[in-house]
C-alpha cells in the first residue's frame, strides 16, 4: 500500500501564471525567441530540496532538475524511458530491470551509474523521513547492480505499479558525493541532479533560477532557451508573484468561453487560459466506527441527497466538475458508479432509505474540514453541503474547521465522524485511487475492511504489468465502494495555465501527475 502524505497547495483550479520579463510583441530578427528568459509563477513552493524528504510540492521543481529512471512524457499515462530503459523480466511482476543510458552525468560532472541509482533509492529507505516517500516503496525487497549500467529491483510481492512509483519525482537520482546516505543534505540551496535544467540560484519560498543543463540526456526536448525564473508560492489573488519590482496578479478562471476575469488590471490584459482536466479529487470520509454514521442507511441517504452539480456551480463556478467515482476522468476505470446507484438527488428517496431503517428523526451530524490546506473555497463547499442536507429536513449538520496540522492528527485518530479530504495521486493508475483508502491501516485513519478488494482484487491487478488489462478489477472495486458508502466522491479539479499571448506550450506543460514540465514552454516568434 502506498501511504499518502502529499498535501498539495494547488487549489481546485490549480493556477500557474506565466508572465514575461519584457512586455513585448514580435521579436526582432536579431532576438531569438528561445534565448529570452521566461518568468513562471507557480502556486506551489518546495518544502525541501532533498528527494528523500519530499512527498509534496517539491516534485514540481524536482521534475525539472533531477532525472528518474522512467517518467511520464506529455500525453502518456504509462511510464516511459528517461534515464534508463526498463522492463519486468519475469511474468509475476516481481523483477524490474533498468539499463541506464550510456554516458549519463550529474550537472557537476560526476558520473551517474547504477550504483548512484541504488544509492538514491536506498537512502530514501534508510533515512525514512517523516512525511517522506519511503511509504511508496513497500513492495521493494532489494536492489542489485550489474556492471555500471544495470539496476535490478527485486520486489517482495507482485507489483505492476512499481514502475509508476519509480516515475515519481520522489525517486529522483542524486549524486552520492553530495547527499549523505543516512541523513538529508544540508540546506545549502543547491541540488546535484541530471535533469533538463540546472538550479543556479534558490531563495526558499521566493524564487528559483533555472538554466539549461548542457549535459542532459533524457526524453525532454527543451523548446526554449533554458533560462527560467520560477516564482514560488504565488497566491490565487496574485500576491507573492513579483516581476521586475512590479506585482503581478493571477487572473481568476471564468466559465465564459475559457476567458479570464481581468479584474480591471491592465497587466492582465491579453492573457490566454489553457484548461486541462486535473486528477485531484475531493471526497467525504465516513467513519463507520462513529455512532452517527455507523448505520449504512444514514450514509446512503447522504449519498442520495448530495447535488454535485449545485456544489460545483455555486462554489467553484465551473473550475471543477462533478465526480461519481473515486477514480477520476482521465484514469483507466473511471466511471459513474455513484450516479448509476443513486441517480439524481432526491429527498423522497433519501427519506425512504431512512424510514425503512427505522430512522424517523433528523439525523444530527458534525462535518469537519481543514481551514488552510485545500484553498479558501473549502469553507463555502461545506456550507453548501450543509445547506443541501438540511433543506431536505432529514439532517441537522454542524460544521467544524481546523488548521491542517490539528486536522490531520485528529482524523487519523478516528476523532471525526464525517470529514473532507483531497487526494493528489502519486501516479496515474486506478490502483492509486483505491488501494490507499482500504484496509485496516489506510491513509484515512478509519479502518475500511473489504477483503474482496484487499485480498483478491488488488493482488490480482498488481500481477498485470499491462495496466490496460486491469480495468474490470477496479470497476468491481468501485462497485463495492459504492455499496459500502464509506467514501463519497464530490468533484474533480481542473487545471489552468494562464499565459501571455506570446507564450506557447501551455497545453503540454503539465504531465499526468500535474507536475509542470518547464521545457515545454516557449516564446512564440509572433502571434
Amino acid at each position: 500500500m502506498h501511504v499518502f502524505n502529499r498535501t498539495s497547495l494547488q487549489a481546485a483550479a490549480a493556477l500557474v501564471s506565466i508572465s514575461l520579463v519584457t512586455g513585448c510583441g514580435v521579436f526582432s530578427d536579431s532576438e531569438s525567441a528561445g534565448d529570452q528568459r521566461l518568468v513562471v509563477g507557480t502556486t506551489s513552493s518546495p518544502s525541501t530540496l532533498d528527494p528523500a524528504a519530499s512527498w509534496d510540492n517539491a516534485w514540481e521543481l524536482f521534475r525539472n532538475v533531477f532525472q528518474t529512471l522512467v517518467s511520464f512524457p506529455t500525453g502518456s499515462t504509462t511510464p516511459q524511458s528517461d534515464a534508463a530503459d526498463c522492463k519486468f523480466t519475469d511474468t509475476a511482476s516481481r523483477v524490474f530491470e533498468c539499463k541506464l543510458i550510456d554516458g549519463l552525468t550529474f550537472s557537476n560532472g560526476h558520473k551517474l551509474d547504477a550504483k548512484a541509482v541504488q544509492y538514491s533509492i536506498e537512502r530514501i529507505r534508510t533515512i525514512d523521513h517523516k512525511g517522506g516517500p519511503n511509504g511508496m516503496l513497500g513492495s521493494l525487497d532489494k536492489i542489485e547492480t550489474v556492471g555500471d549500467r544495470t539496476v535490478v529491483f527485486r520486489l517482495n510481492k507482485p507489483d505492476a505499479t512499481f514502475p509508476f512509483v519509480l516515475a515519481t519525482p520522489a525517486m529522483s537520482i542524486v549524486d552520492p558525493a553530495d547527499y549523505p546516505a543516512d541523513r538529508l543534505r544540508s540546506k545549502d540551496g543547491k541540488v546535484s541532479g541530471s535533469g533538463p535544467y540546472v538550479l543556479d540560484a534558490y531563495t526558499e519560498g521566493e524564487s528559483a533560477e533555472l538554466t539549461k543543463n548542457p549535459t542532459y540526456k533524457g526524453f525532454a526536448h527543451l523548446k526554449n532557451g533554458g533560462d527560467h525564473q520560477v516564482l514560488q508560492g504565488v497566491r490565487g489573488d496574485g500576491r507573492g508573484a513579483q516581476e521586475e519590482g512590479d506585482r503581478r496578479h493571477l487572473p481568476r478562471p471564468d466559465r465564459r468561453g475559457g476567458r479570464l476575469l481581468q479584474d480591471d488590471k491592465p497587466e492582465n490584459q491579453g492573457l490566454q487560459l489553457v484548461e486541462s482536466t486535473g486528477t485531484d479529487i475531493r471526497y467525504l470520509v465516513f467513519n463507520a466506527q462513529d455512532p452517527s454514521v455507523a448505520k449504512l442507511p444514514v450514509r446512503k441517504a447522504i449519498a442520495q441527497l448530495v447535488d454535485r452539480d449545485e456544489l460545483v456551480n455555486r462554489v467553484y463556478q465551473g473550475t471543477a466538475e462533478p465526480l461519481y467515482s473515486m477514480v477520476p476522468k482521465g484514469i483507466a476505470a473511471h466511471g459513474t458508479q455513484f450516479f448509476d446507484r443513486f441517480g439524481t438527488p432526491s429527498v423522497e428517496k433519501a427519506e425512504k432509505i431512512l424510514r425503512e431503517a427505522g430512522i424517523d428523526e433528523p439525523v444530527k451530524l458534525t462535518f469537519w474540514y481543514t481551514t488552510d490546506c485545500y484553498g479558501s473555497s473549502t469553507a463555502a463547499e461545506f456550507k453548501e453541503l450543509k445547506r443541501q442536507l438540511e433543506e431536505s429536513g432529514l439532517f441537522q449538520v454542524t460544521l467544524q474547521g481546523k488548521p491542517w496540522t490539528e486536522y490531520q492528527a485528529a482524523y487519523q485518530k478516528g476523532e471525526y465522524p464525517v470529514f473532507g479530504r483531497g487526494w493528489f495521486p502519486d501516479f496515474p493508475d486506478p490502483d492509486n485511487f483505491v488501494a490507499p483508502f482500504v484496509g485496516k491501516e489506510n491513509v484515512l485513519g478509519t479502518p475500511y475492511l473489504s477483503p474482496r478488494i484487499t485480498d483478491q482484487i488488488l493482488p490480482k491487478s498488481r500481477r498485470q504489468s499491462d495496466r490496460g488489462t486491469v480495468t474490470d478489477e477496479f470497476v468491481e472495486a468501485q462497485e463495492i465502494m459504492v455499496k459500502d458508502v464509506r467514501l463519497l466522491p464530490l468533484w474533480q479539479g481542473k487545471l489552468y495555465i494562464a499565459a501571455r499571448e506570446d507564450i506557447g506550450g501551455g497545453e503540454r506543460a503539465l504531465d499526468p501527475q500535474t507536475v509542470m514540465q518547464m521545457w515545454e514552454l516557449h516564446r512564440r516568434a509572433s502571434w
